[in-house]
């Protein structure tokens, strides 16, 4: 399961520099295999890190995961082709910082894992018991 889009990528990046990142061919197209192999790459990084504590892939998808996507989707084409400028690398570095943060425990996606359903009642009363008493007070007397 993806946790951006092409879209999404294009919110963060312009086409003209998607094209330069992925165009391997001289198309003069954006190439839809290594920008879906990049957001694949990137969600993996995601499950790495958040599998510890949620259950993956994530779904739904919380908005700060699909930010983080994107950050890293878009760090991962720049590294593929001439190296990230510092604001991706920032970014992606923040997106870094905040999924060790979630796989330690110390941040959260803002979603509480489901409990846990209880279980199917079989229509039989339930049994409650109770110890036989060892020391009665007529046995503690002979003593």
């Amino acid at each position: 399961m993806a946790y951006c889009t092409l879209d999404d990528l294009l919110q963060k990046v312009s086409e003209s520099d998607l094209i330069q990142l992925t165009d391997d061919d001289d198309i003069g197209s954006v190439d839809t295999d290594c920008t879906d192999r990049a957001i694949a790459d990137a969600g993996s990084q995601i499950d790495a890190y958040c599998a510890g504590r949620y259950k993956v892939p994530l779904d739904p998808v919380p908005g700060i995961i699909r930010k983080f996507c994107v950050d890293i989707a878009v760090y991962n084409l720049f590294q593929r082709r001439r190296g990230a400028p510092d604001d991706r690398y920032r970014d992606y570095s923040n997106a870094a910082t905040f999924l060790q943060n979630v796989a330690s425990g110390k941040a959260t996606l803002g979603e509480q894992p489901e409990p846990e359903a209880p279980e199917e009642s079989t229509g039989q009363a339930s049994i409650v018991g109770s110890r036989v008493k060892i020391f009665s007070p007529d046995l503690m007397e002979r003593y």
